[in-house]
């Protein structure tokens, strides 16, 4: 990907994520509060899902960073031993493929809690 494109894919990303997280902040407390001490089962669900999502979207986001760096530092030995121009970490595509899984869960989670009815 040239580096345009991955600068605005990674923009677009950002400002998705911008405007995804606070809808899904504020259905979710809006939901905790409607919910009371005694919330029901699908709330349970909503609830216990909300930690858990986030765990695996941290994991992947750190494998992903983890793996792009190891990609890019792989490019930067094969040049060096071929006596090329030694590339600099592509640091760009490291936080676009760290953003992509906490981006996809957050759209998906704003999608989705927007067709919920709150009861």
């Amino acid at each position: 990907m040239t580096q345009p494109r991955r600068s605005r894919t990674l923009s677009r990303q950002a400002t998705e994520l911008a405007v995804a997280v606070p809808q899904v902040v504020a259905h979710r407390l809006t939901r905790m509060a409607l919910a009371g001490p005694n919330p029901s089962a699908r709330d349970r669900r909503e609830f216990h899902g909300m930690g858990a999502e986030k765990v695996v979207a941290f994991w992947q986001s750190w494998f992903a960073m983890g793996w792009a760096t190891v990609e890019s530092m792989q490019k930067m030995w094969i040049a060096g031993l071929q006596g090329a121009r030694v590339p600099l970490i592509d640091v760009q595509q490291v936080m676009a493929r760290g953003m992509a899984p906490v981006h996809r869960k957050a759209t998906s989670n704003a999608r989705r809690l927007a067709r919920t009815r709150m009861r």
